[in-house]
């Protein structure tokens, strides 16, 4: 079967939702080193690879709000799709005191080959989905760790992030989140805002369009379960807050 860095589900769904998932998997492809970071298992793992408990999430959300969902099919330690091209961070070479050594001295023509093989196909992909309506909401789903090294935990069970430009969406889903009696909800926690030429950048700032990104503490959607859970609360509360602003 021919690798594709990128899977689309359900791309006949026709509500106005379009659920992405920049960070939805830790696989390597085997052109990168034979398929080896250089990291051991438990490194791959770990959040600095991919979003741990989201791509299940975000599958399920998709299906609860009849929206299609697009999915990386690639680390983000290959390269991260939720970072501009200029973005130093574009591929990592050290992330949360791991030396990724695959990477330690990638040059600008494998970067640019890895653009044009995985990154540039992702977006190519999210764009149509994001054009096949003009009222689209991007919904873009993220995990976060509940802990860095050296850091201390963190309170929040969710966060949105959202940018000035365009938040019409993403403060009521704040506000109507903070209902909830037993959530921690961070605004633009435990990130600040969005990066220029991120993903929510590309296919919702600059085209105005509606959005949240919603970042899930990976703890709690560690298990199917969970992710089930979630998925279905989520659906009921972006419903909800959609409903409430009239947008």
């Amino acid at each position: 079967m021919t690798y594709q860095p990128f899977s689309v589900f359900g791309p006949e769904r026709a509500s106005r939702w379009l659920i992405t998932c920049d960070h939805a998997s830790n696989f390597v492809p085997l052109e990168i080193n034979g398929g080896d970071l250089g990291i051991g298992t438990a490194d791959m793992n770990r959040h600095i690879a991919y979003d741990i408990g989201i791509r299940g999430t975000s599958l399920i959300l998709g299906e609860l709000l009849n929206a299609p969902v697009i999915c990386s099919n690639f680390s983000r330690l290959v390269i991260d799709p939720n970072r501009g091209i200029q973005d130093p961070t574009l591929v990592m070479r050290l992330y949360d005191g791991t030396i990724i050594p695959a990477n330690r001295h990638v040059d600008d023509t494998e970067i640019q080959r890895r653009i044009d093989t995985y990154y540039q196909p992702y977006h190519d992909a999210l764009s149509d989905l994001a054009a096949a309506q003009d009222d689209i909401i991007v919904v873009a789903m993220h995990s976060f760790s509940p802990k860095l090294n050296g850091r201390a935990p963190r309170p929040w069970e969710i966060g949105i992030l959202h940018a000035p430009q365009e938040d019409r969406f993403g403060i009521p889903l704040i506000d109507r989140l903070r209902e909830e009696p037993d959530l921690t909800v961070g605004d633009n926690e435990p990130y600040a805002g969005h990066l220029p030429g991120d993903s929510v950048d590309q296919h919702a700032l600059r085209q105005r369009r509606l959005n949240a990104l919603i970042e899930l503490r990976q703890d709690i959607i560690a298990t199917e379960e969970g992710q089930a859970q979630w998925a279905e609360r989520l659906a009921g509360i972006l419903t909800d807050t959609l409903n409430r602003t009239g947008l």
